[in-house]
């Protein structure tokens, strides 16, 4: 039987404030826990009220810990909000070990396989890409001269659903029409061309990265290009490479070969790398990767799909558009997910340093051993010190979207975004660009920003993405499936051509987190064996974003 719809919820219970599960009206009379009070104003879905009277300077707790504090007086029943509510989170120091946990019921996953495509130092890609990537910004060109020869002919160019709406536009101003006769008239948008026939049947896509990274840069940065760009060369789900330099750039292909042994020391994939300054013309740089591209991609055609246990999956937990659901209905299920997998020996990768801040002593408590602990405590107050420094600070990480949807401080936004890692001991703490090597929860140093957070879960080995969303973004990766998590159903509902998965129905008491869970994790076997295309898939979104260490939270 469906669950009763409940109108507000208290998350923890430590917590001093309720979370609106639908729009309320002031003098809504709230019985809760054996109190009874008015709300004194309109609360909107996914906002907090106070359930106690609160003086300037008090603590408001959620998720059971400190995520703000009052900056004027707030009735009991008043608004948690940016008129009085500034950010505050709680400090943090070296604990003892908290690495018990309750593994989950993983029995309905017993057995079960992905079909994927098996590498030579043993990990398996739920894709099988060739990436085209310059080592500097001036490539950029070249790549692009690159895509527009390879694309369609060897089958890989999207399909354009638009040019025909343009033809009706010409049409109606060379028939005379006004601006206003346009903009009103009813264009029907034309359905897809059939997309062409692929040359190469196990290629998933050639897949071209530009960037505006490589020279012009400090050494650090690009040392981290290239740490990037081998993570990606590694990563299960790429086939191969064709690299283009120009030659006199600071990510020299030197540093490129080093990166890329650090990550896999008997690599054996085919890999083109070309410099401009030693080849000469342009007609002469081109032959060749094309040339070379095509060769390599001859042999990488010869792998094909074979069946993998779930231990081999690697997922990356990513949000964006977030909101004030996200907490207790997208993000949890993530977590139950990541605990199955974790479970069952695979691997998990929980980002986004700025949106941990208020949690870092449970996640630091949680790590394995007191050398990653410290670790971990080290990035977090280094980040967030820089980007002090910088005039700003992780306190100014939620964006107007985040705030006008419930998340009012960056410690409400962290503390609901780190439910995506669920309840496992932390097996490694990385740095940006490191390679996740250890099966169970990893964390990795990224910003808050999706598109350089996702770009950097897939460098550090993410073979498939999750990625929920409040507000709705199309967020995708070139090489990596990325799953869209609703965490309510009109957003579901508004944009489906973005939503993969409603979380909505745990709002609505229609599921439960685990059994939302357990239906995730289904969709992700399916997208991990090519037998489901995400929507970000279909779109093409191959958004990618190397991160700059310079301030991005």
């Amino acid at each position: 039987m469906p669950m009763q719809k409940q109108q507000f919820l208290k998350i923890h219970p430590h917590d001093n404030v309720l979370v609106a599960l639908q729009n309320l009206a002031a003098g809504t009379v709230i019985n809760f826990e054996g109190d009874t009070f008015a709300l004194t104003t309109d609360i909107a879905a996914k906002h907090k009220f106070s359930l106690t009277e609160l003086k300037a300077g008090d603590e408001i707790l959620m998720y059971g810990v400190l995520v703000g504090k009052a900056t004027l007086e707030i009735p009991k029943g008043g608004p948690i909000s940016i008129e009085t509510v500034h950010h505050a989170s709680g400090e943090f120091h070296l604990g003892k070990r908290k690495t018990e946990w309750h593994q989950p019921d993983t029995s309905k996953f017993e057995g079960r396989t992905f079909m994927g495509y098996h590498r030579a130092d043993g990990s398996v890609g739920t894709g099988n890409y060739w990436v085209v990537i310059p080592l500097v910004f001036c490539e950029n060109r070249n790549i692009n001269v690159l895509k527009e020869a390879l694309s369609e002919k060897l089958g890989y160019k999207k399909a354009k659903s638009y040019e025909a709406d343009v033809d009706q536009l010409i049409g109606l101003y060379q028939a005379g029409k006004s601006v206003e006769e346009i903009i009103n008239a009813d264009i029907q948008a034309a359905p897809d061309k059939a997309k062409s026939k692929r040359l190469f049947k196990n290629i998933d896509g050639i897949k071209f990265l530009t960037h505006d990274m490589g020279c012009g840069c400090n050494r650090s940065d690009a040392q981290t290009l290239c740490g990037l760009i081998a993570g990606y060369i590694t990563n299960p789900n790429v086939a191969g490479a064709t690299i283009l330099s120009l030659g006199c750039q600071n990510a020299q292909v030197s540093i490129l070969q080093q990166e890329i042994q650090a990550r896999d020391a008997s690599f054996s994939k085919p890999l083109v790398i070309l410099e401009q300054q030693k080849t000469g013309t342009e007609a002469e740089l081109m032959q060749q990767a094309l040339k070379q591209t095509f060769a390599g991609l001859v042999k990488a055609n010869e792998t094909e799909r074979q069946p993998a246990p779930l231990s081999k999956l690697c997922i990356g937990l990513e949000c964006g558009g977030s909101d004030g659901f996200s907490g207790i209905s997208a993000n949890p299920a993530l977590g139950y997910v990541s605990d199955l997998l974790v479970s069952m020996g695979g691997s998990v990768i929980l980002s986004e340093f700025p949106e941990l801040c208020g949690v870092e002593q449970e996640l630091s408590d949680r790590c394995v051993d007191e050398e990653k602990a410290n670790y971990f405590m080290q990035l977090m107050t280094t980040y967030n010190a820089r980007a002090e420094a910088d005039g700003s600070g992780f306190y100014a990480n939620p964006s107007p979207g985040n705030i006008r949807d419930g998340l009012i401080t960056d410690a409400i936004k962290s503390a609901g975004a780190a439910k995506k890692g669920g309840t496992s001991p932390v097996a490694d703490v990385l740095d940006y660009p490191q390679k996740a090597t250890k099966a169970g929860l990893n964390l990795l140093c990224t910003p808050g920003s999706d598109v350089e957070s996702t770009t950097a879960e897939v460098g550090s080995g993410a073979t498939v993405v999750l990625f929920t969303t409040g507000l709705g973004t199309p967020t995708g990766n070139p090489v990596t499936p990325v799953i869209k998590l609703s965490t309510n159903t009109a957003t579901a509902v508004k944009m489906p051509d973005i939503i993969d998965i409603n979380c909505g129905t745990i709002i609505e008491g229609e599921e439960t987190i685990q059994q939302a869970g357990e239906r995730i994790l289904d969709y992700v076997i399916q997208v991990a064996s090519g037998e489901a295309e995400p929507k970000a898939v279909q779109l093409g979104q191959d958004d990618w974003i190397p991160w700059k260490r310079g301030i991005s939270l």
